[in-house]
């Protein structure tokens, strides 16, 4: 039979890491409490952006027409430029 000090003591000390690990998680939950809304802000103005970005890509096809239709005189238009694309590294 195990000695009960031993076994009190292992379970006092498990006590006290789980509340060490207690505590720390409810000052990040603080935290994030306070981070929250200007993340959220962020957000809302990329979506924004980004809506922005797709209306306006909505409309460049038309653009892309009407420089066809101009082009068609035996000149081969330029391949339009990528907006917005960030460059890729391997």
């Amino acid at each position: 039979m195990k000695d009960i000090h031993e076994v009190l003591r292992r379970k006092q000390t498990k006590y006290a890491q789980l509340a060490k690990q207690i505590e720390l998680l409810q000052q990040a939950v603080e935290k994030l409490r306070e981070v929250a809304p200007l993340l959220a802000d962020n957000e809302e103005e990329e979506d924004n952006v980004v809506l922005g970005e797709v209306e306006e890509d909505l409309h460049e096809p038309n653009v892309m027409v009407a420089q066809a239709a101009a082009g068609q005189a035996g000149t081969q238009a330029a391949p339009p430029k990528p907006r917005g694309v960030a460059p890729r590294w391997p």
